[in-house]
């Protein structure tokens, strides 16, 4: 078990440094240090649970900034409401800097899984943005927890059935009444388009 805890870091890393070759020289002065990112690799705080991501979303929560980092067809076909795409081939572009490095807002990213979305959140780091998370277990978890949620065993405790009721209704909320199949499903993308430099940024969620 202690290998697996490990092992997973060490991937992370070599998928990381390959990543890196590809970060432009002008952007390395501001990377985070390996020691330092080597040590936040093993705090489990940068994940959000699928059904934190819901609440905000249904709050409206301001300071929720999504990005989808899937490629464009696919986010095209599904995404979460409001979600923004910045396919993970292009998080080193400096392009993106004004939505990576937005003052007070929490950067989630996510994908089917958490491969692509722990790779994003990695690259960014590295580059010294701050306020990174990412969404556990990706639209693959979204639709087993939020869009499909699974009644609990009649054994299960009052805090699971209490969770289950926020999951359908969350269901409810995301799909207008009814359960949707992810094939078909159709969230309201954000058309992201690359922004010129000393651009402002607009909107949160």
């Amino acid at each position: 078990m202690k290998s697996i805890k490990y092992l997973i870091p060490a991937v992370l890393m070599l998928i990381l440094g390959a990543g890196l070759l590809l970060l432009p020289e002008k952007q390395k002065t501001k990377e985070t240090a390996p020691n330092q990112l080597l040590a936040e690799l093993f705090d489990q705080t940068r994940y959000v649970s699928t059904d934190r991501v819901a609440e905000r979303l249904i709050n409206q929560d301001p300071v929720l900034f999504l990005i989808d980092v899937r490629m464009a067809d696919y986010y095209q076909e599904y995404s979460l409401p409001g979600a923004a795409n910045i396919p993970l081939e292009d998080i080193l572009n400096p392009d993106w800097k004004d939505y990576l490095a937005q003052e007070g807002m929490d950067i989630v990213f996510f994908a089917n899984s958490d491969l692509y979305a722990e790779q994003a959140w990695m690259l960014a780091k590295r580059m010294g943005y701050h306020n990174l998370y990412v969404m556990k277990g990706g639209l693959n978890r979204w639709f087993e927890t939020i869009i499909k949620p699974k009644k609990p065993a009649e054994t299960a405790s009052g805090d699971e059935f209490e969770l289950y009721d926020f999951r359908r209704g969350a269901s409810q909320y995301f799909t207008g009444g009814g359960q949707v199949d992810s094939d078909n499903a159709i969230a309201e993308p954000v058309i992201v388009s690359r922004k010129k430099k000393k651009t402002a940024v607009e909107g949160g969620c």
